[in-house]
């Protein structure tokens, strides 16, 4: 009687065989759960918050008006804040004020409130700790040796924003302010899509962004006669946030 058995050749092939479907199992296990598995992501733990809005159960909104150019702008705008009897935020870059010491000598005296906006505009979520720190540390200095006052506001240049910056800010006596609505005026210069921007569903709490151009200066009254009308108070981020 002949038995039929594996030969040697045989086995290793079916061990070779059997190896390979294992290990092609556990490669779609493998692949399997990691489609199931979430994709890290950085997780932000600062110890201050920033400020996207103000106090929403008041009636306060604030134009915060960024500086570090338009400079040719701002008589204007300031003379359309002063007709409406309205005071405003400015947030000053340190570059822009070292060649503009005047300028931001009326803007005080117009009893507007200073924010610090950097020296150099950098995108601060992208430089050091110290950079950051140098940022905000030279503006102040040079803010207050202009005007005599000393800046507890910071608004990150281009809302550029992690919990380095945060924390550093939190650090040195700053809260950070971002925005809730945003005019765009730097990139579209268009009367009528500001105006919208600004004034559109606006509610109390909402802190507007705008920058010193041309169209902001030429649209500013409509923007703030129509905010009134609305019944809103436009007033200094400090008050929209209720921290005076």
């Amino acid at each position: 009687m002949k038995i039929i058995g594996f030969n040697v050749n045989n086995e290793k092939k079916f061990v070779n065989v059997t190896c390979n479907i294992i290990l092609g199992l556990l490669v779609v296990l493998v692949l399997g759960v990691s489609v199931f598995l979430p994709i890290s992501s950085t997780v932000y733990e600062a110890s201050a918050p920033a400020y996207y809005t103000g106090d929403k159960s008041s009636n306060n909104v604030s134009l915060m008006i960024n500086v570090y150019w338009g400079t040719e702008y701002l008589d204007d705008m300031l003379a359309t804040l002063s007709e409406y009897n309205v005071k405003t935020t400015f947030f000053i870059g340190g570059y822009w004020a070292g060649k503009n010491n005047e300028m931001l000598q009326k803007i005080s005296n117009a009893g507007h409130e200073i924010g610090n906006h950097g020296y150099f505009h950098k995108d601060h979520a992208k430089i050091s700790t110290e950079a950051n720190k140098s940022e905000i540390y030279m503006t102040e200095e040079l803010i207050e040796g202009i005007i005599g006052k000393k800046t507890t506001l910071f608004a990150p240049p281009s809302g550029s924003l992690n919990e380095k910056v945060l924390n550093v800010a939190e650090s040195m006596g700053y809260k950070t302010i971002m925005w809730s609505r945003d005019t765009i005026d730097w990139r579209d210069k268009d009367e009528d899509l500001i105006f919208k921007r600004a004034t559109e569903k606006t509610v109390g709490g909402d802190l507007i962004l705008m920058h010193p151009t041309e169209k902001t200066a030429k649209v500013l009254g409509k923007i703030i006669s129509t905010l009134q009308e609305k019944g809103l108070n436009v007033t200094t981020v400090s008050n929209t946030l209720g921290i005076t």
